[in-house]
């Protein structure tokens, strides 16, 4: 999934501002956005609305989708897979493993005993 980078934004905003010779002030008079609030973008302190971030894409001239990024992948998947886990933290995730699949045995003959008893 695709998320908005502040970071990115905040580098293109600060990088096509300088090099069309914009101030802030000038910047927020052509986006309707206050320089204050310019200033903020550019240290990553501020989301613009969609509204605003429509009007600093126009005036200085960047596509609104290349500031979206894939999101960072969470640890979760990657803690299964053991790639980010220590030693003892492996030997975990193996127990808790054999242990779900020695609950799902017992479970699995738990249920045919119980169909064999209501058959019999």
């Amino acid at each position: 999934m695709k998320t908005l980078s502040t970071k990115k934004l905040a580098e293109t905003v600060r990088n096509l501002r300088e090099s069309k010779g914009f101030t802030k002030e000038e910047l927020g008079n052509l986006t309707g956005i206050n320089r204050i609030m310019i200033g903020r973008i550019e240290r990553e302190d501020f989301t613009p609305s969609i509204v605003q971030f429509e009007a600093l894409s126009n005036v200085l001239g960047f596509d609104l989708t290349e500031m979206f990024v894939e999101k960072e992948r969470t640890n979760s998947f990657v803690a299964l897979r053991s790639e980010a886990l220590s030693d003892s933290e492996k030997k975990g995730v193996e127990k808790l493993f054999t242990m779900m699949l020695s609950l799902r045995q017992q479970i699995k003959l738990r249920s045919s005993f119980e169909n064999e008893s209501t058959h019999a």
